[in-house]
């Protein structure tokens, strides 16, 4: 481990990593452009509105905090815990993935150091698999 990849966690060094606000709006609607276009997404595509103005200015501000940055999301919608506020939908392991790829498929393109890319998927397969298993223990 490099002491670049150390620091990432630590303090602003992820969200600077990403290049910051703008740098995660930019990563949020790559996601959402594959998210629209991989046959894959279908499955999470269909429990989004046809908006997505919302989840994307949503997404890009919870990365903000999670990351170490401002936290936008907070400030604007108020707290928020979100395994819980995906629990009532059918999320199981197909969705997680297709979510993850469509990450996978939108980090690839930014202009983030290797080191950082890896971190960061590998970071947000955590959320991912909590939302997983919150979903999971819904009765169905």
């Amino acid at each position: 481990m490099n002491s670049k990849e150390r620091q990432y966690g630590i303090g602003d060094c992820s969200y600077k990593a990403a290049g910051e606000i703008s740098g995660l709006i930019k990563l949020v609607e790559a996601f959402y452009g594959f998210m629209d276009t991989l046959p894959e997404a279908k499955v999470i595509r269909d429990m989004h509105s046809d908006d997505l103005t919302s989840s994307q200015t949503k997404l890009a501000y919870f990365l903000s905090g999670w990351l170490g940055g401002p936290r936008l999301y907070t400030e604007t919608y108020g707290s928020i815990n979100i395994p819980s506020a995906h629990r009532h939908l059918p999320i199981g392991d197909e969705e997680s993935e297709a979510w993850i790829l469509c990450m996978q498929k939108a980090i690839s393109e930014q202009p983030y150091e290797e080191v950082f890319k890896q971190y960061l998927i590998t970071q947000l397969r955590a959320p991912a698999e909590r939302i997983r298993m919150a979903c999971a223990q819904q009765p169905k």
